[in-house]
Order: structure tokens, then sequence, then C-alpha cells
């Protein structure tokens, strides 16, 4: 199966703080704990295993809480014995999160998945006495329904709509029978389509909540690997967490920390952009359909948008009764599931990687272990078809990554018959005012301001003919440029990353049951690289 890696650094998609870090530049060194590589997880695993975070008790609760949660769903005997597992001492996890995306999104939610079980393969051949547990955390407490609801097939945007409110896991999947219908008439009638229309019709037509539906669909499509999918929504998880929470609502550590680590990031480098820019108090409350913000004044907390109000007393008394009400915004959230996972590990997209590297000093002052980062796998699939017209064409996989603009330039300049490049002639150009400007020198000085300006107009004249012999061009290989962007447009939708826009149900179509298990023969987590690979 051809394959090409490629670094990230050179395919042009990835922000210079990403770069920096997979380069292990000094000026990002303080803003993270342990790089990826696999001698570096025993320091990090020893650890975490001493750490209170981890003792018997909490361990019995995580995995109570998590059979609670998978009471009705039928699993593999892997992921049950994964479960049972964090239970005892000498089991860690790697975790990946992600949103409630609808049919899971783009195709990036595989990639997370995958890597967090393929990097507990390799932890396991290596530190054999070790049990390792891939976990996806699903965003389920999360509100931005607009990023979630919809996914693309074959450039339809087939979108759920509706009103919604409060934590995104809790809303009915009412309304869903439209886009499944749209769906099927979408997919056609071959076998792959049939079992992409049961796990849409099985996932979402037969749950009541999105949280339940997209619990059912990534279980389907991973269980085989012990995948263990956690909902943070809980109330026995919760409970761990109240310490933390109190802090949050009465000392504001993480406001505090977190600004003062933004500052010195933008210090370290001024292409560093601040990810997440945290609040005095970094909360929601979620009940009876809401999720708003907790806010204080004048030693009076209330929930944004509504009428509640506590003071320092009965918010304690409601935080130890009612700890699921509370809930971590996006910059908490990476706290709360280190502090109930025994987590070595955390997976995820540039984005999130650089809010992590936000928070190093608040997990230190909260005496919390800050896990390892690793850049999630990152990956364009082809066809054996488009691989062979790019032969014809004479694309190479690198150029793909290239803007469109310098896309077309490239290839114009390597198909036409004629040097368009007029690089020669600028130098003999720049040579023969050299002698001018000497002349000049020896007569009248005046004269080299009027050499000058005449040096700049003829350059001038030469680029204004490349560009137009490079149009000429063009228009001449027109048909051979447009073949050749037609593959750089179905591999780089909308001119980005193929994993940020097409939805896996377009390559299931094709490739069926064997597509999860050739990513998860083909993805290597540690390995630093863009895979293109050919299906």
């Amino acid at each position: 199966m051809p394959t090409e890696c490629i670094p990230y650094q050179e395919t042009g998609y990835f922000t210079p703080i990403i770069c920096d870090y997979l380069a292990e530049k000094s000026s990002l060194q303080p803003f993270y704990h342990r790089f990826p590589k696999l001698e570096n997880f025993e320091a990090q695993l020893l650890e975490k295993k001493e750490s209170s975070l981890t003792n018997a008790s909490q361990r019995a609760i995580l995995s109570k809480a998590l059979l609670a949660q998978y009471e009705k769903v039928a699993t593999s005997e892997k992921t049950k014995q994964n479960i049972e597992k964090l239970a005892t001492e000498n089991t860690f996890t790697i975790t990946t999160g992600h949103q409630l995306n609808l049919f899971t999104g783009p195709l990036y939610f595989l990639y997370k998945i995958i890597s967090a079980i393929n990097l507990t393969t390799e932890l396991k051949e290596k530190y054999p006495n070790y049990e390792f547990v891939p976990i996806y955390w699903m965003a389920s407490e999360d509100h931005d329904f607009d990023e979630i609801s919809f996914f693309n097939f074959k450039d339809q945007k087939l979108r759920w709509k509706r009103e919604a409110s409060g934590a995104v896991g809790e809303l009915s999947t009412e309304g869903l029978d439209e886009v499944f219908s749209k769906f099927s008439k979408a997919l056609g009638n071959s076998n792959n389509a049939k079992y992409l229309q049961s796990l849409f019709e099985d996932g979402y037509i037969k749950h009541d909540n999105l949280t339940d539906a997209t619990r059912y669909i990534a279980n389907e499509l991973f269980k085989q690997y012990g995948l263990v999918i956690v909902d943070g929504n809980d109330a026995a998880l919760k409970e761990l967490y109240i310490p933390f929470i109190e802090n949050e609502l009465f000392q504001q550590t993480s406001h505090k920390k977190v600004t003062e680590t933004a500052k010195k990031l933008t210090k370290a480098s001024d292409d560093y952009q601040i990810q997440v820019n945290p609040r005095e108090i970094n909360l929601f409350y979620i009940n009876d359909g809401i999720r708003e913000r907790i806010v204080e004044q004048d030693g009076v907390f209330g929930v944004y948008n509504t009428s509640v109000r506590w003071n320092a007393e009965t918010l304690k008394a409601e935080l130890h009764t009612h700890p699921e009400r509370f809930s971590p915004n996006a910059l908490l959230r990476p706290l709360y599931q280190e502090i109930i996972l025994p987590n070595l590990c955390y997976i995820g997209g540039g984005g999130e990687l650089a809010y992590w590297f936000e928070l190093k000093s608040y997990f230190e002052a909260v005496n919390v272990t800050f896990p390892i980062l690793l850049l999630r796998n990152s990956v364009v699939l082809k066809t054996s078809k488009q691989s062979k017209k790019m032969e014809k064409l004479n694309i190479f996989n690198r150029d793909l990554f290239l803007p469109k603009d310098d896309f077309i330039t490239k290839k114009v300049k390597e198909l036409s018959k004629i040097d368009i490049d007029f690089t020669p002639q600028k130098e003999h150009l720049k040579q023969q005012f050299k002698d001018l400007y000497k002349l000049a020198e020896q007569t009248d000085k005046s004269f080299i301001g009027a050499v000058a300006a005449q040096e700049k107009k003829q350059l001038k004249g030469l680029k204004h003919l490349e560009k137009r012999l490079l149009k000429a061009q063009k228009r001449m290989l027109k048909d051979k440029v447009s073949r050749s962007r037609d593959i750089q447009k179905q591999l780089f939708p909308k001119n980005t990353l193929q994993e940020r826009k097409q939805n896996f149900s377009e390559f299931y179509l094709e490739y069926g049951e064997n597509l999860i298990p050739t990513l998860v023969e083909q993805l290597q987590p540690l390995q630093g690289e863009f895979l293109v690979l050919e299906l």
C-alpha cells in the first residue's frame, strides 16, 4: 500500500507554535512536561503512579462509573476488560477528546482515536508489565451546537436544523430522521451504503439523546480495539472534581496562572498566538436545559443570564449536593480529565495543543501531573485511480500541499516547453547596471539616481513580461493545468486539508470494513510526520 511521509513543518498547514514544538525548540520547552518519545513514558508513568489522584478508591469509582455508562451498550469483551483494568494500579490511559459532531464530523475524528489506540499498542510492547487503555473523551458538556450540527457528504452539507441550548450531550435526537432520509438517498444501495444507513439509524433514531447516540457510533466503529468512551457529565466522576471546583470558585487559581503563562508565551515568540483567554471563573452551571457561566461580583455568585444567586456558603452546599451541575469550560476540562483518569498522554490537534501549553503552571499550582502532549496523526487519503492520474500529470504528493496559485504556477512551468523563469535575464541586467554604477561614480555621482531608477524600471518590465508569458502559457496548457488542479481540489477540498472537511462515510462507501483496519495498520502516532496514503 503506497505511502509517503512529509514532515509537518513542510506542509504549510501547521502554526509556528506547533512546528516549534515538533522541533523541540528551547523557547517552548517551559510550557510542556515531557516530549512524546517512547522512552519518556516510563518517567511519566512512574510520576502518575505516585500521584494521590490514582489511588485504589479513586480508580474503583472511575471503573464503576464507566460500567454504569456502558450498562446498556453492547460492546466487545476487550472494552469490558479495559474498563475493569482501570481499577488496577498498573493500568494507565492514553486519551483523546472530541465534540459530539454529527456522524463523527470530519475525518480527523478517526485519526485522533486511532492515534490513541496505536499508542497503547506501542506502549504495551515497550512496557509489558503495565496495561494501557485508549480513551475517547466525549465533549458532552459543550454547548456550541452550530459546530457539531452537520457533516459533509459528497459536496453536500447535511445539517440538523433545530433550536438548541444547554449541554449538547443532553439534546434530544428529535429531528434527525430528516437528516437520515437525505443521507440514505445520497448513499445508494450497495452493501456498504446499507451498513452506513443502519449505523446512522441505530445511533440517532434509536437513541434518545446525543451522548448515547455518539457513544453507540464510536463504540461500533472501534469496540474491537478496546476503546473506552468516557462521558464526563457524570455525578460520581464530578464528586472527584469537587476540591478543584472549590479552588476555581474561591481562589481562582486558573485565571492567575493561565494569564501569567499566556504573557510568557507571547514573549517567547511573536509568532505564538494565545488560543484561550481565561475568565475569573472558568465554570458553567448546568440545570434544566441551560448551560451558563458562573460569575461573581462583590461576594455574590450567580449564573449568567438567570436569576440564580448564591453566597459562598450556599454555593458550597449546592456544589456538594449537586456536583454534576458544575461544568468546566474548554480551559478547565483538561484538568478534570487528568484528575479522574490515570492518564499519561493527551492526543489532540494543533489548536488543542496550543491551549494545553497555557496550562502547565496551573497544573503545577494545583499539584496535578501534566500529561505528555502528542499531535494526532494527519492523513491525506487517495485512491489508486487518483494516483495514476497524478503519475500521468507528473504531480508529486508534496505538490498538493502548495497554495492553489503556487501549485498552478509550478505545473505551468513544468509543462511549458518555454523557460518562463526570467531569473538569468534579471541577473544579467543587474550585472550590466553594476557597470553603469561604476561609470557614474567615476564621472558624475548625480547620475547614480538616474541609473537606479532605470534599473528598477527595467527589472519591473522583465517581471511584467514574465507574468504575461506565464499567463499565456496557462491558456495554452489549460487542459493539463485544469486536470492537475482537479486532482488537488479532490484531495484538498475548499483549499484545505481533506481531514478537516470530508466525513469518513465517503471512504467507507468505497472501502467498507477494511477502512479502519487499514488506518490502524498504517498510522504511527510517534512518527511525527504527515501521511499520504493510497487506499
